[in-house]
């Protein structure tokens, strides 16, 4: 453990193969809530869940709780692994294990963006009694290609701002097309998410070698699909969120998700693209709802 924010605690624990992992904690392990664990997109980190991990751990979905949110390797604060070969969901889901391990996280609401919905389908299948509800923020059994596609494109060539005033240039006009609606402070929240370094530095947050793996795959053709991987969240209480604009989930994928699942709440962000920020306070208060509802089940 180390240095204590405003809102969070961080936390450094060792992978299997002793690789250092971060990852924010808020909250307290005596709050009453059910813990939340939230798990963020392929690029992405942590940060991404401040505003939604501070409500949820005051109280906004009824109880005070813990709220952890990772940092995969090669992401945010967690160190750059030496093999690109290891960025697979296969080692990232034994980090998370992990860490939540190491902060005695036993079970939990998840909350996954993109990759970090597959992250928790998978931890459903492999440890069911983990798992007690779980968000999918913009992400279903099928990926489409159009959106698979510029995230390559984007990782190809990552930006790498190095002030705010930068970073929220970059960020307003790259997301304008896809999210018209973003306000000032969405804007300024995303762009230090996406950019500002401990210290409060600007720069780049991920490895750059996080391309090498997409590299690898044909988009001329569908990627298989992850029905099979669904189904181990059957029984558990499940919210899925679509953003209006997305190009990653499908309309089509996001309804046959509820006619797949006896459980499945939906709830769409109008004017956003993949994925929704979460940062507004329409959507941070339908996954406080969720997470009420879910710990109740």
């Amino acid at each position: 453990m180390t240095r204590t924010q405003s809102a969070y605690v961080d936390w450094f624990v060792s992978a299997q193969d002793g690789l250092r992992l971060h990852l924010r904690d808020y909250g307290s392990p005596l709050d009453p809530g059910l813990p939340v664990v939230c798990l963020p997109g392929l690029a992405r980190n942590g940060a991404d869940f401040g505003p939604l991990a501070e409500a949820l751990a005051a109280g906004a979905a009824g109880q005070k709780r813990r709220v952890i949110a990772v940092d995969y390797r090669g992401r945010g604060e967690s160190d750059y692994d030496a093999d690109w070969r290891h960025y697979d969901l296969a080692f990232e889901n034994a980090d998370i294990q992990a860490q939540l391990a190491a902060v005695e996280i036993h079970e939990a609401i998840f909350i996954g963006t993109s990759r970090g919905g597959l992250h928790a389908m998978l931890l459903a299948a492999a440890r069911l009694a983990l798992v007690r509800g779980v968000v999918l923020n913009d992400v279903g059994p099928v990926i489409e290609l159009q959106g698979l596609s510029r995230i390559r494109q984007y990782l190809r060539y990552p930006a790498a701002p190095n002030s705010l005033a930068d970073a929220i240039d970059y960020v307003r006009k790259t997301m304008s097309a896809h999210f018209p609606a973003l306000s000032e402070a969405e804007i300024e929240a995303y762009a230090r998410a996406s950019f500002q370094k401990p210290g409060g530095t600007f720069g780049a947050t991920f490895d750059p070698k996080l391309v090498k793996p997409l590299e690898a795959l044909r988009l001329d053709e569908p990627p298989p699909d992850c029905w099979r991987l669904f189904e181990a969240l059957a029984d558990v209480p499940l919210l899925a969120i679509r953003g209006g604009n997305s190009d990653l989930l499908s309309p089509e994928t996001f309804v046959e998700m509820t006619r797949r699942h006896r459980n499945c709440a939906t709830y769409v962000v109008e004017g956003q693209g993949h994925p929704p920020l979460l940062m507004d306070d329409a959507a941070i208060a339908r996954i406080c709802t969720f997470v009420a509802e879910a710990e109740m089940a």
